[in-house]
């Protein structure tokens, strides 16, 4: 019944995410227009550019607002990776305390299990 849940929720947040591919492009790029507008503003010495800049930022300021449901596919994004985290069962592990205290002593499995998990 778990896996039923899962696999229900992940397919909605799939069906959002797909759906605002759209917004979170067109916000992405927004974004980074902004960023170099902003980035020339403080750059800029003259008054007139930093009125022109100051201008062009707030237009696409209010292209990214424009582009608000991103946030929500975003979400879901988050949504779907925490249901691939639980469908594949990632569970903590509390490491092994070493019995003498040497911060070394439990290297060598430390070592063996990160390589059985890379390979």
């Amino acid at each position: 019944m778990k896996k039923f849940g899962l696999l229900v929720a992940g397919g909605i947040a799939a069906i959002i995410l797909l759906s605002t591919i759209g917004p979170i492009a067109g916000m992405a790029i927004s974004l980074a227009i902004l960023y170099f507008v902003i980035k020339q503003f403080l750059k800029t010495d003259s008054t007139m550019g930093k009125i022109g800049l100051g201008i062009i930022g707030l237009i696409v300021l209010s292209a990214a607002a424009s582009n608000a449901p991103a946030i929500i596919g975003v979400a879901a994004a988050y949504v779907l990776y925490l249901v691939y985290k639980q469908w594949n069962g990632a569970k903590y592990e509390e490491p092994v305390k070493a019995d003498n205290g040497d911060p070394f002593a439990n290297f060598e499995r430390q070592w063996n299990e990160l390589n059985k998990n890379y390979n």
